[in-house]
């Protein structure tokens, strides 16, 4: 099959999750178009050989994470707003453009690819243009209906764009069955939605199968952008060194290797993939900031965690674990602190959650299952 695979660049989860699907679906003989914008377009243009860039759609977020009153307002209008990286203030386009530029560069080579079916992971721009042309779509998310942290305000889009999950031919999400969800507040009611039937809990995408670990540092690995990753810096950081915690930081800044060490605490720029799982496969503790994929990290080392989230989805995800007792959400340094104390005097009881919740998530082979469906979409 022809395949067009459009991938949202809202942090590099999607791609991560993008490129292990994409690499399934080449070795089964099926051809794959990508398009996402961004980072994530950079980071699948280097596995891949057919990616197109599309414009970015993005929240309207600083060093404080996503800022909802900014991003009602941005919906319609421009905003300025802080470019850490550059180290200037940048115009940022109305969401609104953002999403017409995105479908039309999607469309744009509808005709010279026609696919047989167009997967979409968190792109709903994409499911709006396979509604249209009447091709076979498959969304791959987890995040349907947000009920943990999320602004009522924003309730009115979500529904509006909700109807493109609704009609699309089959729904992805790539996380256990429940009770053990770990995005389960993120997915929301799915008989509310009226999407049951067409939804598959199909396992997480990456190996979470147990591997032999140690414990000799607590890892940190960062992410998001520029602003966000300073703010969990300078929390981070002050806490290590003062309780003299041996620890390992990644700032996840692709491309540059630069290392600092502050007393015990190793503060890397940026870590291969390689050398982030040896990271966490010895850590004693990981904190991080809740993100969906590297929730499945810390379960496939069962390594008890502590959230400290920048977003609401990010949120949801840790409350999720914190209800399981797998993880500790903390939001200023005196928290991560507790926390760190917290985990340390009953690491026996984390980690035997964690075992458990390690247990669950090798019931299924989400990749595996991923493909199927995709294969069986256009039957």
């Amino acid at each position: 099959m022809k395949l067009l695979y459009a991938c949202s660049e809202l942090g590099l989860g999607h791609a991560s999750r993008t490129a292990a699907l994409g690499r399934l679906l080449e070795q089964r003989g099926h051809e794959v178009f990508f398009f996402s914008g961004g980072k994530a377009y950079n980071l699948l243009k280097k596995e891949f050989k057919n990616v197109y860039p599309v414009t970015p759609v993005a929240w309207y977020e600083n060093s404080s994470g996503i800022i909802t009153s900014a991003s009602l307002i941005n919906i319609l209008f421009p905003l300025p707003v802080y470019d850490g990286e550059a180290d200037k203030f940048q115009l940022k386009t109305s969401n609104a453009m953002e999403i017409i530029h995105r479908y039309y560069d999607l469309r744009k080579r509808i005709y010279e690819i026609a696919p047989d079916a167009l997967i979409a992971d968190g792109d709903l721009n994409a499911l709006r243009m396979a509604q249209r042309w009447k091709i076979p779509d498959i969304y791959i998310t987890n995040l349907i209906r947000p009920s943990y942290g999320f602004s009522s305000l924003l309730s009115p889009g979500e529904r509006i764009t909700e109807r493109y999950v609704k009609n699309c031919r089959k729904i992805i999400i790539p996380d256990n069955k429940p009770p053990h969800t770990i995005c389960e507040y993120n997915i929301g009611n799915l008989n509310d939605a009226g999407i049951t039937e067409k939804t598959e809990y199909t396992g997480s995408f990456f190996d979470t199968k147990p591997t032999e670990t140690s414990e000799n540092h607590v890892f940190a690995p960062v992410s998001g952008p520029y602003g966000t990753r300073a703010k969990l810096l300078n929390m981070l950081a002050p806490v290590f060194t003062e309780r003299g915690v041996k620890s390992i930081i990644s700032l996840g800044v692709p491309g540059e290797r630069k290392t600092v060490k502050v007393g015990n605490c190793e503060i890397h720029s940026w870590l291969s993939a390689q050398e982030r799982a040896e990271a966490m496969r010895n850590a004693s503790i990981v904190v991080f900031s809740g993100g969906h994929i590297t929730c499945f990290e810390t379960v496939k080392y069962a390594k008890p965690s502590i959230c400290i989230p920048t977003q609401p989805e990010q949120l949801a995800n840790a409350a999720k674990l914190a209800d399981m007792r797998c993880s500790i959400v903390a939001k200023n340094r005196n928290q991560l602190a507790d926390a760190v104390r917290e985990i340390e005097e009953n690491r026996e009881t984390y980690s035997a959650n964690m075992e458990a919740l390690n247990e669950a998530s090798n019931k299924t082979n989400g990749l595996s299952r991923a493909a199927e469906i995709i294969e069986e979409v256009n039957r």
